[in-house]
């Protein structure tokens, strides 16, 4: 499931590239930003249709074996620890997924010799081996080893990730959070495989977003102004655009979304600066917003609602 972090990130980068056309469309741009969360379910499908099908591989290659011209005893008689992994077989047969992935028209069919190469890879690894020498049998053992094939072989494979950027470009930022979602519903794996949502709360999380975006575009200016009047050793024109974009979106999210806790919301973006601004814009930005909301606060125009944040 995507946290909140990502969902803010995605709208940054929305308003980033709304903000750099003169006569963007808010609504068009805000389709865009869902269709683009869309498109991370699709390459978190895409993984899953993936694991089956190396599943799917491994029974194929068993089988050539078996009809060599001279097979030998380990042909003839094979470790099915594998292909018997209560996991890959979970995934294997979930029919929902199967639905997904044919509604959508996700296929490895045309990059078999990919997935071939990939379940050759795995098999060569020490994870692997391992996991058959084991003699034990439990939905516990077989779900790491599962977490661990997507971790050491596929996550970070060059091939893998070139084959999803030409698939789609916009794939290429969202690798990373695709596996990590694959992986967070195998841990939740108990012996039956469920197919997780990608939101906790669709409607909740959307609504955020949506919030999020038009808030922040709707009070650009007095934002701007807002932040001017703490920033005086400062010309707004010099303040990084990473910078004045995060502190928009945290006042849009301060002020005009009243079931986040303003404490949340600042550390969040405090964070987000981060990874996407500056070296110096964790403690720019901190300092900025500090200012802000106590001035907002002193003059009530902070408004949480819900259990425990009104204090806030």
């Amino acid at each position: 499931m995507l946290n909140r972090r990502f969902l803010r990130i995605k709208v940054m980068q929305s308003l980033y590239s709304f903000f750099q056309h003169e006569k963007a469309d808010m609504a068009q741009f805000e389709k865009e930003m869902f269709k683009s969360l869309d498109k991370i379910f699709e390459l978190y499908l895409s993984i899953l249709g993936l694991v089956s099908d190396i599943h799917h591989v491994a029974l194929v290659m068993m089988d050539e074996n078996k009809n060599k011209r001279i097979p030998n005893s380990a042909d003839l008689d094979p470790n099915l620890k594998f292909v018997k992994n209560s996991l890959l077989i979970g995934i294997s047969e979930n029919k929902e997924l199967k639905q997904l992935l044919e509604k959508r028209k996700i296929s490895w069919q045309n990059d078999f010799d990919v997935v071939r190469k990939l379940f050759v890879e795995i098999r060569n690894g020490e994870s692997y081996k391992a996991y058959m020498a084991s003699t034990s049998s439990t939905t516990v053992e077989d779900r790491d080893f599962v977490i661990s094939m997507i971790t050491e072989h596929l996550s970070e494979n060059e091939v893998l990730i070139s084959l999803f950027e030409e698939k789609n470009m916009h794939w290429a930022d969202d690798t990373f959070v695709a596996f990590n979602s694959v992986i967070r519903n195998f841990e939740d794996f108990n012996g039956e495989f469920k197919l997780s949502p990608l939101l906790k709360d669709e409607t909740d999380d959307m609504e955020f977003m949506s919030l999020l975006f038009k808030k922040t575009i709707i009070y650009r200016q007095s934002f701007e102004e807002l932040i001017g009047r703490h920033t005086q050793n400062w010309e707004v024109e010099r303040i990084a655009n990473m910078d004045m974009l995060l502190m928009q979106m945290a006042l849009a999210e301060i002020m005009h979304i009243p079931n986040v806790p303003v404490k949340a919301s600042l550390n969040e973006y405090i964070d987000i600066s981060k990874e996407y601004s500056t070296p110096n814009s964790k403690v720019f930005v901190n300092g900025v917003l500090d200012k802000i909301i106590a001035e907002l606060k002193r003059d009530n125009k902070i408004s949480k609602t819900g259990r425990g944040l009104k204090e806030n």
